[in-house]
């Protein structure tokens, strides 16, 4: 099996697992997330948005696919001639459009619509950032993400799947392994099958978020792994929790969480 052929049944298998245990797949996935996208564009210290904007030139424009609530878009705007963000999400635009008028952003526009529909012009520079591991169809959402970028494209993930933290949980409430997502190292094969020969910078990990709170935690993680209040499923978790939450200055985490490590995988398409 080629490595498009594996990245394509790891999400085939992810998918079919979550939908098993969820049921009917929400119209809009981030209704109730998207307010928690929300970050001031003027922020220091983030190690990400400072490395990103060190590949980009003042006269730059940049596509944002799957811009979210704007987290890189806005301040990444501060720093180029224009933004366009591609985002399916409605909620997620509404937080982006509310953030770049809060904040008085006016070269970012917004395409709601998802990548591979997208109607956009090409850019000096294409961002795809922690989106790519639920993409079925990968080559074809690499393709245009190289194709569209006059200069560079960026793409940015972590070195394990996003939820890979709470996998043991996942087992002890539902019974079973949870399938993976792939995420950097699946990835790289993928761009070598499709000729792309990329430069990978790999960050410091932030520290883990945690929790204010053990309802929160409760509340955080049962909504990730499918689970509602006063079912058996429930009562599992309840009790894993019970065994794998611990308190650290007022903070509460998951007992054994390692920090997730984003890498940028960047490559030249200029030339090309």
């Amino acid at each position: 099996m080629s490595a498009i052929e594996t990245w394509g049944e790891m999400v085939r298998l992810e998918h079919a697992q979550s939908d098993r245990m969820r049921g009917v797949r929400p119209a809009d996935h981030w209704t109730q997330c998207a307010p928690q996208f929300k970050a001031d564009p003027y922020r220091s210290g983030d190690t990400l948005v400072e490395a990103l904007r060190a590949h980009l030139r003042p006269a730059d424009t940049l596509l944002d696919v799957g811009a979210g609530g704007g987290r890189l878009a806005l301040p990444l705007a501060l720093a180029c001639q224009s933004v366009t963000a591609v985002e399916p999400s409605p909620s997620m635009c509404a937080v982006l459009r509310e953030t770049a008028h809060e904040y008085g952003i006016a070269n970012v526009s917004i395409v709601a619509a998802g990548w591979p529909e997208a109607a956009v012009a090409p850019a000096d520079v294409t961002l795809c950032s922690h989106v790519v591991y639920v993409v079925e169809h990968i080559a074809p959402f690499v393709r245009k993400l190289d194709s569209h970028a006059r200069r560079l494209a960026l793409a940015v993930l972590f070195q394990s799947p996003p939820q890979s933290q709470i996998y043991a949980l996942w087992e002890q409430v539902h019974g079973e392994k949870r399938h993976p997502l792939p995420s950097l190292p699946e990835f790289l094969p993928v761009l070598d099958e499709l000729g792309i020969q990329p430069e990978v910078t790999e960050l410091d990990a932030p520290p883990p978020r945690g929790f204010d709170s053990i309802a929160e935690a409760r509340e955080s993680i049962a909504s990730r792994l499918y689970v509602t209040p006063g079912t058996a499923a429930m009562g599992r978790l309840e009790r894993a929790l019970d065994d794998s939450l611990h308190e650290s200055d007022g903070v509460w985490q998951v007992e054994g969480t390692q920090p997730l490590r984003p890498c940028i995988v960047a490559w030249q398409t200029a030339g090309r």
